[in-house]
């Protein structure tokens, strides 16, 4: 076989898709990265590793585009990559380049997946993987990825939660918290995971004669169900406990209708307490510190 002519012919396949043809356009152009990856390997197997900086000039001067010798490295990995996790269809070279330093398989395969579910852009998922999203999901949710068991609201809010504190605040309180995480409301519902929508904060209910004022109120329509988040600035306290579910319970008496799932209530505070968690009978409350970068 004349490797270097099949890998030209694929690669201006290529360039002439990106020209005339949108639809499925990633996918288009990952098959063919994949299929020169195949050949590049062969080629290497048959004539030795030098052979791709031999085609890199070629190619180079053949087609009018620079083919540098990483860059066929790159497509030379991303056939390897292939082997053992699945192609998405929205990834680019450029996702899978931030995805080949990865070592751990599981974590991979989770990174592959939220491109395709959240339809991530190349910074959007460096940005994901330097915040250590997989990392700080619960180990109880990295299991249930591997076993491919059902997913609940809870299962993807990490720990700690990431606050940005654009205006390096020291002293933390729970205003000066709301007020950061308002700032930024969106970056911050990204982080609590998929699709929340912003209720309101300080959210008035009243109880008997008593107004009193819910931090935030979120709604996350994949789910269908109503998202109490309490902040606090210390370490979580079994008060709080009650705090909250007082207000779970207020939001399923009259704002729940009867088609949508039970409240889900998240405290975010400065330091957790397993032991008040642990004792907690009620499931649907979860904790979680935040951490200010």
């Amino acid at each position: 076989m004349n490797y270097y002519n099949e890998i030209k012919k694929e690669l201006i396949d290529n360039e002439l898709n990106k020209k005339i043809k949108d639809y499925s356009k990633n996918k288009y152009e990952i098959q063919k990265y994949y299929n020169v990856g195949k050949l590049l390997v062969e080629a290497g197997n048959n004539y030795g590793e030098g052979i791709i900086k031999e085609y890199s000039v070629k190619l180079t001067k053949d087609i009018g585009k620079k083919y540098s010798v990483r860059y066929l490295f790159d497509i030379k990995k991303l056939y390897l990559f292939a082997k053992v996790h699945p192609l998405g269809a929205q990834l680019t070279l450029s996702h899978y380049r931030l995805l080949f330093p990865l070592n751990n398989n599981n974590k991979i395969d989770y990174y592959i997946e939220q491109v395709s579910k959240r339809n991530l852009s190349k910074r959007q998922l460096e940005e994901i993987i330097k915040n250590k999203e997989y990392e700080r999901l619960p180990e109880s949710t990295k299991n249930k990825l591997i076993t491919k068991d059902s997913f609940d609201v809870k299962d993807f809010v990490p720990n700690p939660i990431l606050i940005k504190n654009k205006n390096n605040i020291e002293m933390v309180t729970e205003k000066a918290l709301q007020k950061l995480i308002l700032e930024d409301i969106e970056t911050f519902m990204a982080e609590l995971g998929n699709s929340f929508c912003f209720v309101g904060s300080e959210y008035k209910i009243r109880l008997d004669n008593i107004f009193n004022y819910i931090d935030l109120l979120l709604f996350n329509y994949e789910y269908n169900c109503f998202v109490v988040v309490e902040l606090k600035a210390t370490e979580l306290k079994k008060e709080h406990i009650g705090q909250i579910e007082v207000y779970m319970n207020y939001i399923d008496n009259n704002l729940r209708k009867v088609n949508q799932d039970k409240t889900i209530g998240i405290i975010i505070c400065k330091k957790d307490n397993k032991y008040v968690i642990e004792y907690c009978s009620d499931d649907r409350i979860i904790s979680r510190e935040y951490q200010l970068i």
